[in-house]
């Protein structure tokens, strides 16, 4: 959010305005969550929005329908916030993997997502 001018009034409704230059009000969520990826399906790409609550340690993990993991989008410290991330359909290596669904998940401190579920079209 951002804000650009604030009016201030005093007891007697007197009102002066006031000009805000250059401030923003950071998204802090109250609780972490996974958002659902999109475009879904997809291709080649898709976005993932996450919340984090609580700064720490973070990972997201995509599998494929044995369970295996493809790729790790993220792995380590993040701040408290609202992050994006893209996963290009490729796995670990650099491969491009085939169409298919895939399951990803997140942990972060205090929270576990349930799997989400996307799919990839070619």
């Amino acid at each position: 959010m951002k804000l650009d001018k604030v009016v201030l009034r005093d007891v007697t409704n007197h009102g002066d305005d006031v000009v805000v230059e250059n401030t923003e009000t950071p998204f802090v969520p109250v609780v972490s969550g996974l958002m659902q990826n999109h475009p879904n399906p997809f291709n080649p790409v898709t976005t993932i929005t996450y919340d984090v609550a609580v700064s720490g340690a973070v990972r997201i993990e995509i599998y494929d329908v044995s369970g295996h993991r493809v790729r790790t989008l993220v792995s380590g410290p993040k701040d408290a916030g609202r992050h994006v991330i893209e996963w290009n359909g490729r796995d670990e290596n650099g491969s491009t993997v085939h169409t298919g669904v895939y399951f990803y998940r997140m942990t972060a401190p205090g929270y576990v997502s349930p799997a989400r579920k996307m799919l990839l079209l070619k």
